[in-house]
């Protein structure tokens, strides 16, 4: 939200600076993410000075130019050229002197310097209005009146002030802060003094000669509706006062009905919406529920299909305005409109956040709406728009106010204990500043005693209706920061259960970006479309888009996401990796579970002079996930095939009956769905069973050995359908004891072998840590191995 330094200050009279309430707003929670210095116009008049010119002769080499002296209070008079026509003696202009930087309208900004023209020092420019910015004319330079003081600051002459922009994350709670008066309203309370609301004394009615009668059907969704017309209005351009006020804040302006209705808005916190009186056919408004499926075209010039639970401002015949949301296409303030209905109304939250989320619709009345607005502002803001359109677009108001309020919002009665105040702050607070700070902040004492208070909340403060809240508000407006930190801290013994998650987490963190791996952080919420098992779904009651309606069932879609979105940007070689839950409904309500996905994709690494670069491969990601396995230390894993839609191939580990972690390449159309054209390997880890596995796994200690190791080679033919995996499993239960490692180190398949069939080249690692291996022992192993391999997987020596 966007708060105007200069539109605060006119609720409020205080001598602080900007920085100063910056931080007095972030203490009373209102925090200010930013703070912006704004020019109402570029350069802000910087270095332009009220000049007299005292001097003006025809320049000697050129007909259409002029020498001029001019004094601008310097002590010494200016040689200045001027091509205007209108320049005269005795004349007082504005002047930029050297060193100055100019910003025309229209052009890039450019710097006044000492210069000679055709043969003349000029020591300045003498400026027409389009040249700094403050209009559109160039006939001639701008000629001020007579009563200008000479040397006086040029900004000073126009009344042009800097303004300062405060950015503030406003929590959803502080619906009352969503303005300019909520913010003066806070800022008042903590500086002790009142904030001063604009007068409307001047409304009155001029006529009643454009009635529009009201009917509300839905009292429950429309809590009231303030309204009345305004009629022979001239639909232009703001002035400029109002448009600055508007683009100061971002906001662009439309036309002077429209500008007016964003202004109060913004400066009161209470949306209005101006409808073109003309064409409300039957010439009455009905605030109302359509039938479901009617379909509507909104401003945006979108159909939509209505839902029976949207609240509908309609004329006898049709919708005309989604309540709170959005205005129709043919509703709204346009050139040729010259009478108006405005309407100001207080809605319900529930109602405006359904249609809102129904609908993909955010404007800044449904934020408000939605929010929870003062039912007690309508009228005043009816009145205070009212006069605003009289002021800018003429006309007369012709039709007294049509209040409709059947149930009116009571105010929050809420009693609260002193004792209660010092126990939930930690700190005894004087009975008389919370007194004073109850009083500052609008709320009414009823009574009070020796125990505490009874008070009246006003309705404006939607989030302020338990003693808490109260004590709350207490609590911002005293200061956080004048609450003592105790010199003690009391705390308990907490033994962390072990294995720790976290720091087992920022271990494998840790080695897989050493590893040149990058950690990424994907949102829980993704699209139906990537929807894994339907029935299984969560599925968000209120999501904030289409592409954001599910909790996700896998991290592949998340992980791809980020994946497209780098290779569209030219960043195509990816070692991610992700911590990171996924959601499914089950008999008994709902589960999650933690996992570690990560993905490789692109080349292995940059190409240089001294080698080439190769592609990723599936074993690139088998030994990133060896890697995480090896450092947790965790044996007796069975390696698998795994099948899934989402895999081209794949593998798992298996630690009993239940999968670890599966990896593979992803199956390409499901990289057709995001457009991913390379390869992308994918393995996801159960990173709950994993801890478990770590839990029940002891790690000892080993002697490292003194006897050397002894490696030996078999060339294996074997059936294509034998993994090395087999193989291995095999020669490390035949050979318990002296094996320590088995690995292959070439595979071939062609045409020089029999059909069917594949070759490995197989490396065995032995050792004794008793003694030395002697040849007998080796060959005894090695012709074990044969027999084994032979009878089981039907493998032959190749020669």
């Amino acid at each position: 939200m966007k708060i105007s330094y200069n539109w605060l200050t006119q609720f409020i009279h205080t001598d602080k600076n900007p920085e100063e309430i910056s931080e007095i707003l972030t203490g009373t929670g209102l925090e200010v993410e930013s703070l912006e210095k704004v020019q109402t116009i570029p350069g802000g008049l910087d270095g332009l000075i009220i000049g007299h010119v005292r001097e003006c002769w025809q320049h000697p080499n050129a007909d259409r130019l002029r020498v001029t002296k001019v004094d601008v209070g310097s002590g010494e008079d200016l040689q200045v050229v001027c091509g205007a026509p209108n320049v005269a003696a005795g004349q007082k202009v504005v002047v930029a002197t050297v060193g100055t930087t100019v910003y025309p309208l229209e052009g890039e900004p450019f710097k006044i310097t000492k210069s000679k023209i055709r043969g003349e020092v000029s020591e300045g420019m003498i400026c027409a209005e389009d040249e700094i910015g403050l209009g559109k004319s160039h006939e001639g330079i701008m000629v001020l009146s007579a009563d200008a003081v000479t040397g006086a600051p040029a900004k000073e002459y126009f009344n042009i002030k800097d303004d300062f922009l405060f950015e503030i994350g406003l929590t959803p709670n502080r619906a009352d802060a969503a303005s300019h008066l909520g913010v003066a309203r806070d800022l008042a309370a903590f500086l002790r003094t009142s904030v001063s609301l604009p007068d409307v004394s001047a409304f009155n009615v001029g006529s009643n000669d454009l009635i529009i009668p009201v009917e509300v059907r839905n009292e429950k969704a429309c809590i009231r509706y303030s309204s009345l017309s305004v009629s022979g209005v001239e639909v232009k351009d703001s002035p400029e006062w109002l448009k600055e006020k508007l683009q100061v804040i971002g906001l662009r302006p439309v036309n002077n009905v429209v500008d007016i209705t964003n202004y109060v808005l913004h400066e009161l916190g209470q949306p209005l919406h101006a409808f073109d009186a003309d064409v409300i056919s039957g010439g009455k408004v009905i605030v109302t529920n359509c039938p479901e499926g009617t379909p509507f075209v909104t401003l945006d010039g979108t159909e939509r299909k209505l839902s029976a639970e949207d609240l509908m401002i309609c004329s006898a015949s049709e919708p005309m305005c989604i309540a709170g949301v959005f205005g129709g296409i043919n509703s709204g303030v346009k050139a040729d409109t010259k009478n108006v209905f405005l309407e100001s109304a207080c809605f319900n939250p529930v109602s405006v956040r359904k249609s809102s989320k129904r609908h993909g619709l955010k404007t800044d009345a449904s934020f408000r709406f939605e929010r929870g607005t003062d039912p007690d502002i309508t009228v005043y803001a009816l009145k205070r728009a009212a006069i605003l359109i009289k002021e800018v677009a003429g006309g007369e108001i012709s039709s007294e106010i049509n209040d409709i309020y059947p149930s009116p919002v009571p105010s929050f009665k809420v009693s609260v204990t002193y004792k209660n105040v010092d126990r939930l702050i930690g700190e005894s607070i004087a009975k008389e500043t919370v007194k004073e700070i109850v009083r500052a902040l609008g709320i009414t004492v009823i009574s009070e005693n020796a125990d505490g208070l009874e008070l009246e909340v006003p309705a404006y403060k939607v989030d302020v209706s338990r003693e808490v809240d109260v004590i709350e508000e207490i609590l911002r407006i005293y200061g956080y920061n004048n609450i003592a930190i105790p010199c003690q801290v009391r705390a308990s013994m907490n033994y962390a259960v072990k294995p720790d998650r976290e720091a087992v987490q920022n271990q494998i963190a840790d080695m897989l970006s050493s590893n040149g791996f990058f950690e990424i952080l994907s949102n829980s919420l993704t699209s139906s479309t990537y929807t894994e098992v339907p029935e299984k779904a969560v599925q968000i009651l209120n999501p904030l888009s289409s592409d954001l309606d599910t909790m996700r069932q896998s991290l592949l879609y998340s992980g791809l996401e980020a994946i497209a979105y780098n290779q569209n940007r030219k960043n195509a070689d990816l070692r991610l990796y992700e911590f990171g839950r996924r959601y499914e409904k089950t008999e008994s309500g709902f589960s999650e579970n933690q996992r570690l996905a990560i993905f490789i994709t692109g080349m292995k690494h940059t190409a240089q002079w001294n080698h080439l670069s190769e592609p990723s491969s599936f074993y690139n990601l088998k030994a990133a996930v060896d890697a995480v396995i090896k450092r947790l230390n965790i044996p007796g894993l069975t390696e698998e095939a795994f099948e899934s839609a989402h895999f081209a191939s794949a593998r798992q580990y298996r630690k009993g009956a239940k999968p670890l972690v599966y990896f593979g390449a992803v199956s390409k159309s499901v990289l057709k769905k995001l457009d991913i054209e390379k390869d992308v390997f994918y393995a996801d880890f159960d990173w709950d069973l994993l801890l478990k596995a770590i839990k029940k796994n002891k790690i000892t200690y080993k002697e490292v050995s003194r006897f050397p190791s002894v490696k030996r080679d078999l060339s294996l033919l074997l059936d294509k359908d034998v993994s090395f995996y087999q193989l291995k499993q095999l020669a490390l239960r035949t050979e318990k004891n002296l094996i320590r490692e088995v690995s292959v180190f070439d595979v071939y398949e062609g045409d020089k072998l029999p059909a069917g069939k594949k070759s490995y080249a197989v490396s065995f690692l032995l050792q004794d840590e008793e003694k030395t291996l002697t040849d007998k022992q080796i060959d005894s192993v090695m012709n074990k191995l044969i027999l084994i391999f032979g009878k089981e997987l039907g493998a032959e020596i190749r020669k």
